[in-house]
């Protein structure tokens, strides 16, 4: 037999194309969720860093305006001197960046070592006016000014208004500000490649469940093993179950079909060698057309037969539920048409919402050969009763189904039910038919996990066959 061609990518086709694994979906999206937050958070801690760090340097220079203004002292001449010593060393160096500027009346002008002459701040502020601004463009740079206003008070109950301008270069600060932010952006980009590290371990933790059940379905497909097995999260618990029940499903129908061809191939085996013998032999051509129709209609009755197992299409997984009114319907109505000489009828007792989960022929399958035998053996009631079985807890799917098929016959008596149920019996051989329906029932109960009981009818008096489809 020859090697199935292997399946190859279309020229076409391009890696960009497929679909990215659960793992790079969820690289992506942490990364850009991570970045976003990062970047936001970076922003929030700048911004509050840059305000804390302006206030802090506005408080210092508030500071050294105080220390100014501790150590002037003014003469009854209006003579102004300054303290020797200054609150930092910084005033006391030339371009140091830390500059400051006192004015007063009468055009006082002064200016610390470090200005150089380079600040012409000469305003004069209201007394107890207090300004803080900047950057402002000077000839030393730009600076951060902060200017305040007093009215120093003589001892000859006469008052001198001055003004202490105390200024530092903006670069001073901006190099600070820029160090933090180094720091800061240098700790958030090592925070977040840690994260994304810890990421990926606990995604590799967090999906190793579901390669353990791609490794378990690789041995499936190499026949190591016959089932999903092990202790599985209880997220993946209905999806090991799941693919368990359909692998089981897969494997009955496949031995079924195997089953159904070798048994029609042996089957047919022996009446086509009869009926070759047959044109073979010396007989009348008259007994020879009898014997060949004889042996055309008994390969009629296999195929037949066979059709009718094949037909049991076996559990589906995912099958939609049917209602049972309208398929009951169909049966029953031909079979009383064909049981009309003996006014034989049915009833239905028909739960309202009940559901079969599964095909449609099968379900075909199952009503028809039990209401055909019921017809067959009841006087003249058949009764068809369906009613839905509740799940025992809230995980199930799905509810059961029990379907009961009553009839006011003779009845079965309860040491022939399981002989009756052998593939090719019947109750009574003087009835038409093929005994093979209620091994039909028996294997497509079998298929959808089904239980079959045959009773007395506690209403008719006849046979009671009762099926029950556990919920799933």
């Amino acid at each position: 037999m020859a090697d199935a061609p292997q399946t190859r990518d279309r020229p076409g086709e391009d890696a960009k194309t497929r679909p990215l694994s659960l793992a790079a979906r969820s690289t992506i999206a942490t990364g850009l969720v991570l970045a976003g937050f990062l970047g936001l958070a970076g922003f929030a801690l700048d911004r509050a860093y840059s305000q804390a760090a302006l206030s802090a340097l506005r408080d210092r220079l508030q500071s050294y305006a105080y220390a100014y203004l501790a150590g002037i002292e003014i003469t009854r001449a209006n003579k102004v001197s300054l303290p020797e010593v200054p609150p930092h060393p910084d005033f006391a160096r030339p371009g140091s960046g830390l500059y400051a500027v006192v004015t007063g009346r009468d055009g006082f002008h002064w200016e610390s070592p470090s200005a150089l002459g380079e600040l012409p701040f000469d305003s004069l502020l209201a007394p107890g006016q207090t300004k803080f601004e900047g950057p402002l463009p000077t000839s030393a740079g730009d600076v951060y000014l902060l200017s305040q206003g007093v009215d120093w008070e003589l001892p000859d109950h006469r008052s001198y208004r001055m003004t202490v301008n105390i200024a530092q270069n903006e670069a001073q600060f901006d190099d600070q500000l820029a160090a933090y932010r180094r720091t800061l952006f240098g700790w958030l980009g090592a925070l977040g490649l840690v994260l994304l590290v810890l990421q990926q371990i606990l995604l590799r933790w967090s999906l190793w469940p579901l390669r353990r059940v791609a490794s378990d379905l690789g041995r499936i497909e190499r026949g190591d093993a016959e089932h999903l097995s092990g202790a599985y999260p209880p997220e993946l618990t209905g999806l090991t179950r799941n693919l368990n029940d359909f692998i089981d499903s897969e494997r009955e129908t496949l031995t079924r079909n195997r089953n159904l061809l070798a048994n029609l191939a042996h089957s047919l085996k022996t009446p086509l060698a009869v009926a070759r013998s047959q044109l073979e032999s010396n007989d009348s051509p008259a007994q020879i057309r009898q014997e060949l129709l004889t042996q055309l209609q008994r390969m009629n009755d296999i195929v037949a037969y066979q059709l009718a197992r094949a037909a049991a299409s076996g559990h589906k997984t995912y099958a939609a539920p049917i209602a049972i009114a309208g398929p009951a319907e169909a049966v029953v109505s031909s079979l009383e048409k064909l049981h009309a000489a003996r006014n034989v009828l049915c009833e239905f007792d028909i739960e309202e919402g009940a559901r079969f989960y599964g095909e449609e022929g099968d379900l075909m399958e199952l009503l028809g050969n039990l209401l055909e035998n019921a017809f067959k053996w009841a006087r003249h009631r058949v009764l068809l009763g369906v009613r839905s079985l509740p799940p025992p807890n809230n995980r199930v799917r799905r509810p059961g189904l029990e379907i009961t098929v009553e009839d006011d016959g003779p009845g079965i008596p309860s040491e022939q039910v399981e002989r009756l149920l052998q593939r090719g019996v019947r109750g009574d051989e003087r009835v038409p038919g093929h005994g093979i329906g209620l091994a039909v029932v028996e294997e497509l109960l079998h298929a959808y996990r089904g239980q079959l009981q045959v009773e007395r009818s506690a209403e008719l008096g006849g046979t009671c066959f009762r099926l029950r489809f556990t919920a799933l």
